[in-house]
């Protein structure tokens, strides 16, 4: 008798059961039915579902054409809002928004001294500021004397300042000559009046004299500076004295003032001669320049808005009107008539 063992390899070998389902029964064996695919298996729902869109479509345009557009219009909204929030967070700074006043580096000051900037100086050797070519001047500024106009303005506002113990000094003026390079009018200032030991006031007045390094004409000259004292103090303003040329006094006291909703007596102007030779060009150039703001009193249409462009070579972003949040709606405002929303100083 053979010992070859039974296996799958070896001649006797038999399965006992046919391979898959077998019936004991009917001894017959059951075919393998695949499983049917559901409607709800994702890769079915994903053929199906162009297919479903279709249907419906065929069935109601309208309908289907309506959803659409609502759904489409409320993604539009989301964005819209989320934009907004996302501005007003990311961009807004609250560090200015101190809840104490004394933290504030001048809380205790409640009057503004602003002196208007008109050049800036250019030389590298110290002492010479008298020099006409030590400051950047335009050709219309050229004019012997000239330089010791803006001198002047310096003195008179050191010397308001120290009238005053309450009064922040501000010089305003920025980055506005490309050919200067990167120097604004307002440090020019400070440099002068620091290198003149402040005209003898520094003791009173240094510790509360600043810059205002943003604005391209006479009306950011105001506004800025105004924001610029929120931001250092903590308050608007009670009383406003801006120095420059006398013949900017009816753009100042009057389009400017106006423009910003500030009462007439808390506002106090003080104006200094152009030189002999300079004043009737000035004088012409000027009463173009009113005319514009009469027309468009915040500057922000037009020529006037081209000289902004202009006075911004190096395109420095104006950081205001964070730090006096009060005036946003002022700051964002473009109209031929004043402001009409509410002002910390008139309420």
């Amino acid at each position: 008798m053979s010992k070859q063992p039974f296996g799958l390899g070896s001649p006797r070998s038999f399965p006992a059961y046919p391979r898959g389902d077998f019936d004991l029964e009917s001894g017959l064996p059951h075919k393998i039915r695949k499983p049917k695919k559901s409607l709800s298996d994702p890769p079915t729902m994903i053929k199906s579902f162009p297919s479903r869109i279709q249907l419906l479509y065929k069935k109601h345009p309208v309908l289907l054409s309506l959803a659409s557009l609502f759904v489409g219009v409320s993604i539009l909204v989301f964005l819209s809002i989320y934009e907004s929030r996302f501005r007003m967070m990311g961009f807004q700074r609250t560090d200015f928004l101190l809840s104490d006043p004394g933290q504030y580096p001048l809380a205790k000051l409640s009057n503004l001294v602003m002196v208007a900037g008109h050049s800036i100086y250019t030389s590298n050797k110290c002492g010479k500021f008298d020099g006409e070519d030590s400051w950047f001047l335009e050709t219309y500024q050229k004019h012997p004397g000239q330089v010791a106009t803006f001198l002047a303005h310096i003195k008179e506002g050191v010397e308001a300042a120290s009238r005053d113990e309450e009064a922040l000094l501000l010089f305003s003026g920025g980055e506005t000559r490309k050919d200067a390079g990167p120097r604004s009018e307002a440090q020019s200032y400070w440099a002068v009046a620091e290198s003149e030991g402040w005209y003898g006031k520094e003791e009173s007045v240094r510790n509360r004299a600043l810059t205002e390094e943003h604005a391209r004409d006479s009306f950011e000259n105001l506004l800025f500076s105004v924001c610029r004292f929120r931001e250092l103090t903590g308050r608007y303003p009670h009383n406003i004295t801006v120095v420059s040329y006398d013949f900017k006094e009816e753009r100042f006291a009057h389009l400017h003032r106006m423009a910003i909703g500030f009462p007439e007596n808390r506002f106090l102007y003080l104006g200094t001669p152009a030189t002999p030779s300079a004043r009737d060009g000035a004088m012409k150039g000027e009463t173009l320049v009113r005319s514009q703001f009469e027309q468009d009193p915040y500057g922000c249409l037009g020529s006037l808005h081209q000289k902004r462009l202009k006075r911004d070579p190096f395109h420095r972003t104006v950081p205001y009107p964070n730090g006096c949040p009060e005036l946003k709606g002022l700051f964002s405002y473009c109209g031929p008539v004043p402001y009409p929303g509410s002002l910390p100083w008139i309420q």
